[in-house]
């Protein structure tokens, strides 16, 4: 565990959260995930999907795969985010084509 980071792109506009706690890698994963719902509805978007280079995460998110320990901490914040409408779309993608990660890594 060590100091988190985390970043959210929405109409290629970046919000990077320098200071976002001690945890691991897998925690910074799920509150950049947390993080984009929350600016989803935010906004009011109400068709949208959320993508992250973190497989396990997006895994978990999408029921694919248990979670367990923190993860299921995080995915139970996740899950009463969404509430009782639609779950959103969360799709896996590269490292490369991750514009939150390219923003993470700019800054420093």
């Amino acid at each position: 565990p060590g100091r988190m980071e985390t970043a959210v792109v929405t109409g290629g506009a970046a919000v990077v959260v320098r200071d976002a706690g001690i945890g691991s890698s897998m925690d910074a994963e799920w509150l950049a995930l947390i993080a984009a719902l929350r600016l989803a509805r935010d906004l009011g978007l109400t068709n949208f999907v959320l993508l992250g280079d973190a497989a396990a995460v997006v895994e978990q998110a999408d029921d694919v795969v248990g979670a367990r320990g923190d993860a299921a901490a995080h995915l139970a914040t996740f899950r009463a985010l969404v509430g009782d409408g639609p779950v959103p779309s969360v799709r896996h993608i590269k490292r490369t084509q991750n514009l939150a990660g390219i923003a993470l890594a700019r800054g420093r």
